[in-house]
């Protein structure tokens, strides 16, 4: 990531101080996009998902051979009681008091996968518990790799809910070493992403045994109607929550505790109408990560994410709060953000959060960003700027796509404790354009705003350690 110091060494403009109020852009760049609140928006959109209903049916694992001691593997018990549901019509698979281990654990329609109170999945340490290989993304390139720990493709009406546990188990496991200090990762990451900028067709894309891509821990793929609702869930080995092209989708209330690298808590990807609320995100990456596909595979596919409703969270996690990238190559708009807590003392996290706003881009991924609304965020000791948008993100990668980032919106938002308030890295090529923050306070802020190829910069009754800027 580009230091203060190194952006000064690329060039462009930089602010040492926070910008007037009214003085950057024209007055009719300022006009645009401006005349309407986007936040009339979101009721249309939140009565647009609907969490999906089930018969009030139920099945037992334990009636399939499931046994809750730990040890003995569950995974072909959690398979015949969810195609049993499936094929009379859909109903609830149900996961008692009890410890069960299992591996792939793949979802039908109309099923709803509860995990009772006192009840845990315990995902197997051995990769090979997760082949064969299913046609998933990785890091938002298409692939066949390792099944997600739960997963489904192609289906409607399903759902894992339950006051009980998912347990990763990635600290038992061999993940931290696929990728640590060097770890074999690395080169099946290259590969990867050489192959969707070669354009390799998917079906020759193929990992898993042999290879060392993690899989995500909840995935659904091309799925509607999807609730995840009320679960613990720990220690994923890569992502956590991850629906990609999928829509009508509902995660409320869940609590997301990881501590291995790049395990994000929630990962809407190439999804529309995705609402997000109510929930808890102790994690080692961003907490809620928008993307829609990576450079020129995510362009391919080409289909945005949108329509995204993100309310009352806590975030705790070491990179972004509520961030857009840096997969966002089908383009990403209307996301919105609202009474979310930074570092809530009532909910510590492993780490600080960095940026409560992290937007990340640049000439590789191409695509736009174009409306992100963050409003009555509260919190504090923020790590480093309340909101990063940085269109030159891997800048190590190169790129000649176009890239547009334009109207990223805060609004009644109160933090204490942060380097600075702004760090806006647009481009020479390509300017950012449209930030606004109005009835912000932002308190024990040590300082200065970074500034580079931004128009049409506002702030409009924005106080910064008790001045209005």
């Amino acid at each position: 990531m580009p230091s203060r110091r190194s952006l000064l060494k690329a060039g462009g403009v930089l602010a040492a101080a926070t910008l007037a109020p009214g003085t950057a852009g024209t007055a009719s760049a300022q006009a645009e996009d401006r005349s309407g609140d986007p936040w009339r928006k979101v009721p249309d959109i939140l009565r647009k998902i609907r969490p999906p209903r089930f018969p009030r049916r139920r099945w037992e694992v334990t009636a399939f051979g499931a046994v809750g001691d730990g040890t003995t593997d569950c995974t072909a018990a959690f398979k015949a009681a969810i195609d049993e549901c499936h094929r009379e019509g859909g109903g609830r698979v149900v996961v008692p008091p009890g410890r069960f281990l299992a591996g792939a654990v793949h979802l039908l329609s109309n099923v709803d996968l509860h995990v009772s109170e006192g009840g845990v999945i315990a995902f197997s340490t051995d990769p090979n518990a997760y082949l064969p290989v299913v046609r998933t993304r990785w890091e938002g390139t298409e692939c066949y790799n390792y099944s997600p720990f739960i997963y489904a493709h192609g289906q409607r009406n399903i759902a894992v809910t339950g006051k009980g546990t998912l347990d990763g188990q990635a600290r038992q496991g061999p993940w931290e070493s696929w990728y640590a200090n060097g770890g074999p990762q690395g080169a099946d990451q290259r590969a990867l992403r050489k192959m969707g900028d070669d354009g390799v067709p998917v079906e020759q894309r193929v990992f898993g045994a042999g290879h060392y891509l993690r899989p995500s821990m909840v995935q659904f793929v091309k799925c509607q109607n999807i609730l995840v609702s009320d679960l613990t869930i720990l220690e994923p080995a890569m992502w956590t929550v991850n629906p990609v092209l999928s829509t009508n989708v509902t995660v409320r209330g869940i609590t997301v505790v990881s501590t291995l690298y790049n395990t994000d808590g929630c990962d809407p990807e190439a999804s529309s109408y995705v609402h997000i609320h109510g929930c808890r995100f102790n994690t080692n990456d961003d907490c809620v990560a928008v993307k829609s596909g990576r450079d020129a595979d995510g362009r391919r596919v080409g289909v945005p994410s949108e329509n995204i409703v993100v309310q009352d969270c806590f975030f705790s996690g070491r990179w972004g709060g509520i961030t857009v990238g840096s997969e966002m190559s089908g383009g990403v708009r209307d996301v919105f953000a609202e009474r979310c807590v930074i570092n809530s003392p009532d909910f510590p996290g492993n780490y600080p959060v960095k940026y409560p706003v992290y937007i990340k881009a640049s000439k590789k991924r191409g695509a736009f960003v174009e409306g992100v609304y963050v409003r009555g965020f509260t919190g504090q000791n923020v790590d480093r700027e309340v909101m990063f948008v940085n269109m030159a993100y891997a800048s190590n990668e190169q790129g000649t796509e176009p890239v547009s980032v334009r109207d990223i919106r805060m609004e009644r938002t109160r933090l204490d404790g942060a380097d600075a308030v702004l760090n806006l890295v647009g481009l020479e090529s390509d300017h950012l354009a449209g930030v606004r923050l109005e009835h912000c306070v932002f308190t024990n802020v040590t300082g200065p705003n970074t500034i580079t190829f931004t128009d049409d910069l506002t702030l409009r009754k924005v106080l910064v350690n008790g001045v209005e800027q």
